[in-house]
């Protein structure tokens, strides 16, 4: 490295501070081209030192984009200024393109002139994690609008409809639902061997419908025999994925070379079936066409389809079950009071839900249970500011958001920091308050962080209760961060409680006083948690509550693990 870089009496160490470090550094003189690159650079890069000495950055690696602009502007008025690098070297990423981003500062040469110093650091895995989180949120936002949209009435064509209207241009060029038919009034029943499927609704261009019209065939049903796409994705559950497909791939999925020259003569040159699923149980299935100059499907498209056609299902399933006088209120209250998701083995819950007075839609209240991976579940209990239908919209989003946030494993005080960013990126206009409690059984621990929540309580082998005192963090939405997570021991007989304060809070006074209420409730510790619930809620109750209240108790099993 030239002598003129280095401080006085300091060469040596200079040397090996430069030379040693991970970060790419270079030193580039008035016109960009190289004097100095670092081993780490070289190493980045998989260009030699010496293929760098007295060129440009885009002479040496053409594939890689340079911030001329930016360097210039530094030699120009001696600012340091940060700029970015991007594109691909020769050395081959797993994740395509690369990116640094560098600082660049001037410096005086002792004979005259300048030069410029950079120092980078790589960020392709965190710029590849911002994207994945960004897909998410267009996800996220994707399914939000399709639980606006899709299941508005407890009619199975209208919510097919609305399926299909929702998919074709949102996910493809056209979308058709096929319903699994079980009873056959009316009608003879299918060859023995087959599945039949009534023909619901179908979407396409204007223009295309004579598409959808002949490939469905004549009648209302069609009979699906084994070995076709179709009854291999209601078989066994899962979607089928045929991008740029030949003539022979379109034969599986209808059996009939006429309707595979209906896909060639619509241009249609990908597919995409997915089967809706209730209960572990098809009720129907989902066919997408992407056509002309559409690109073919991803796996984003096909984890974005599965969500909606899980929901979907819960729809059309609901239809079936149930009765036309029930209104779109009491359907969309039942969805969002669903039980949390079933925890790790070795962890029993169990919920309650009380709305406030004589409400009957539910609030901003939710709770969630997440299993994770090495036994653990993350525990939630949430409260969205305010009440109603709006407070129950945002509530769901919410909660959605959570979930999908807490599949990263990320420590829960790290989950509620990107939680608070992302509501707050997002604009949503509403702040929540929000507890998480990480239950380890193999390590008997329970790690709570709360972002302005009441602090859970802990119901002993002995039926006392103590109040868990923690850190309380800004509240979700603030854009704050700045949560701090506490670690605690969870003894097998002890019952963790999450709650909000629709529980404790009594008009006109101090909510610390109300919390420490709860220690002198008594419960049946021995009882199955249901029984604790009950008694908790009977013991606190008083006439009709101001707010909404939910529980969430959990514990570990005996003899799990």
């Amino acid at each position: 490295m030239p002598q003129w870089l280095l401080p006085e009496g300091a060469g040596l160490a200079a040397r090996q501070l430069v030379e040693g470090t991970m970060a790419p550094i270079v030193v580039l003189d008035a016109q960009l081209r190289h004097l100095y690159v670092n081993p780490a650079w070289v190493r980045a890069s998989g260009v030699p030192a010496t293929a760098f000495l007295g060129r440009t950055l885009g002479e040496v690696l053409p594939d890689l984009h340079s911030p001329d602009d930016v360097l210039f502007e530094v030699l120009a008025d001696g600012q340091p200024r940060e700029a970015t690098i991007s594109g691909t070297t020769e050395v081959a990423s797993p994740l395509g393109q690369r990116l640094w981003r560098a600082v660049y500062h001037r410096m005086e040469l002792p004979e005259g002139g300048v030069c410029l110093c950079g120092i980078g650091v790589e960020i392709s895995s965190l710029r590849r994690y911002l994207d994945d989180l960004e897909t998410a949120h267009r996800r996220l936002a994707l399914l939000d609008a399709a639980a606006a949209r899709v299941g508005t009435t407890l009619d199975i064509d209208t919510t097919c409809q609305e399926l299909v209207d929702f998919l074709a241009p949102s996910l493809a060029d056209l979308a058709a639902v096929g319903i699994v038919e079980e009873e056959f009034t009316g009608a003879p029943p299918p060859p023995p061997g087959f599945l039949r499927l009534r023909k619901v609704r179908g979407s396409a261009p204007p223009g295309w419908e004579w598409v959808l019209h002949q490939l469905g065939g004549p009648g209302p049903y069609i009979d699906v025999p084994r070995g076709v796409a179709t009854r291999h994705c209601l078989d066994f559950g899962r979607p089928w994925l045929g991008n740029l497909a030949s003539d022979e791939l379109f034969q599986k999925v209808t059996v009939d070379p006429e309707r595979a020259r209906i896909f060639r003569a619509a241009g249609v040159h990908s597919l995409l079936i997915t089967p809706l699923l209730t209960a572990g149980r098809p009720v129907g299935v989902v066919l997408l066409g992407r056509a002309g100059a559409s690109q073919p499907f991803d796996d984003n498209d096909l984890v974005t389809l599965q969500a909606l056609a899980g929901r979907a299902a819960v729809s059309i399933d609901s239809a079936r079950r149930y009765s036309y006088e029930h209104t779109m209120a009491l359907e969309l209250q039942r969805a969002l009071l669903s039980e949390p998701r079933a925890p790790h083995p070795a962890v029993e819950v169990a919920a309650r839900y009380l709305p406030s007075g004589r409400s009957v839609l539910v609030g901003g209240d939710w709770y969630d249970s997440i299993p994770l991976p090495d036994s653990r579940t993350l525990l939630v209990m949430g409260d969205v500011m305010g009440h109603g239908f709006q407070a129950a919209v945002a509530m769901s989003q919410y909660r959605s958001l959570l979930r999908t946030i807490a599949a990263s494993g990320a420590a829960v005080d790290k989950i509620l920091d990107e939680f608070d960013r992302q509501v707050a990126h997002l604009g949503l206009d509403r702040l929540a308050t929000c507890l998480l409690a990480l239950v380890d059984p193999a390590a008997g621990t329970c790690t709570t962080a709360s972002a302005g929540h009441l602090p859970p309580a802990a119901a002993r082998p002995d039926g006392s209760v103590d109040v868990l005192w923690l850190p309380a963090g800004p509240p979700i939405g603030t854009g704050l961060g700045s949560h701090e997570a506490l670690t605690l021991r969870l003894d097998r007989g002890t019952t963790l409680l999450l709650y909000t304060d629709g529980l404790v809070e009594r008009r006109g006074a101090d909510i610390d006083t109300s919390v420490q209420a709860l220690e002198t409730v008594r419960l049946p510790a021995d009882r199955p948690l249901d029984d604790m619930l009950d008694t908790l809620l009977a013991h606190l109750a008083n006439g009709a509550y101001e707010d909404d209240v939910a529980v969430l108790a959990a514990r570990l099993r005996d003899g799990c693990e």
